[in-house]
């Protein structure tokens, strides 16, 4: 469903389903496209600076793609790209996704009764006049005690070998458990909604 009376087309460059749902709560329309990148070919020293890299590496990607379609829609309106990145600092270390349903349960086990944060990044590009900026935003969680049943409820369910270190906090069996959020929950799923409209801002 596109919105003509828009005075810009917006792209969200992510196949998150909690981002398209974020961005649609911020009253967006919008079409998606997904990047084709190597996440684990890109390091940096730290996790706000990869988490930009990505976000940056994700935006080419889908930049790429969008002049190999050659738009055939004479559109003067602005087109404004959203690429965004999440990870998960646990102990000083990155946690990307779970590589398999043991390296979940550790890494669970790990929130349980501690801290993790996530580090979340949001780069805006205006096609038009070739403006792009990328910041990060970060989110400290607590955690009481994770019973061992409900890290198994959560593994064979499946949901958290799809997210970042297997860190969720809205989901249903994890939620009684999650002690404290220091900072936004829309930021720990993966599009933080004040940095975007910032950032949205400046691109127009």
């Amino acid at each position: 469903m596109e919105d003509k009376t828009s005075p810009f087309k917006v792209i969200l460059g992510s196949s998150s389903i909690a981002r398209r749902k974020i961005l649609a709560e911020m009253g967006y329309e919008f079409t998606l496209m997904s990047a084709d990148i190597d996440e684990k070919g890109i390091r940096k020293e730290t996790p706000e600076e990869l988490v930009i890299a990505l976000a940056e590496a994700k935006a080419d990607s889908i930049l790429s793609k969008l002049q190999t379609i050659n738009n055939q829609e004479k559109d003067e309106r602005p087109i404004i790209l959203i690429a965004a990145d999440t990870v998960v600092v646990y102990e000083g270390a990155v946690r990307e996704k779970p590589a398999n349903e043991k390296e979940a349960r550790e890494y669970i086990k790990g929130y349980s009764s501690g801290h993790a944060a996530t580090v979340g990044s949001v780069l805006v590009t205006n096609l038009k006049t070739g403006f792009r900026k990328g910041e990060w935003d970060r989110v400290e969680i607590y955690f009481h005690e994770i019973p061992d049943e409900v890290i198994e409820k959560l593994i064979e369910e499946g949901t958290v070998l799809h997210v970042a270190g297997g860190l969720l906090i809205e989901h249903p069996l994890i939620k009684p458990y999650v002690k404290q959020v220091v900072g936004t929950t829309d930021s720990v799923m993966g599009l933080p909604k004040a940095l975007t409209e910032k950032l949205i801002k400046e691109a127009l």
